[in-house]
């Protein structure tokens, strides 16, 4: 009796290697980006497609704050048509990176998902930084 593995044969090699593939033009992952970041060879914007609340509390070094909601052609006025653009959200359990992704397709960009998100990036022992908070304006008192 076969298993609920093997009752659906396997795809071909040939059908495997072309699915597995051309994941890659969907796909990247938290170790890539690090290392590109890491070593200055970033070539591609990256977005962070969660709440500026919680992109505020945490977020991958070198990532901007755009919750997928907000990608619309005016936000990429300031960006080259062919600019690549990867996104990432909390993690699998999370849809926001998808929806950052479709946005940005829709509107003709090239765009890549960051699998595993904040949830792989840690898991990957990265450590995610805090937004900048402006410094304190200094009141002058009028005793």
């Amino acid at each position: 009796m076969a298993s609920s593995v093997s009752a659906v044969p396997a795809a071909s090699s040939d059908r495997a290697a072309a699915h597995f593939g051309a994941a890659f033009e969907f796909e990247t992952d938290c170790r890539d980006v690090h290392e590109a970041v890491a070593t200055g060879r970033q070539d591609f914007v990256l977005f962070d497609a969660r709440s500026h609340d919680l992109y505020a509390r945490g977020h991958v070094p070198g990532a901007i704050s755009m919750p997928h909601g907000k990608i619309v052609a005016s936000t990429l006025r300031d960006y080259p048509p062919d600019t690549l653009f990867v996104v990432y959200c909390a993690g699998p359990h999370c849809n926001g990176a998808h929806r950052a992704a479709l946005r940005l397709a829709r509107l003709g960009r090239p765009v890549k998902l960051m699998t595993g998100g904040v949830t792989g990036w840690l898991d990957e022992g990265l450590a995610l930084v805090p937004a900048r908070t402006p410094e304190p304006v200094a009141t002058v008192s009028s005793a």
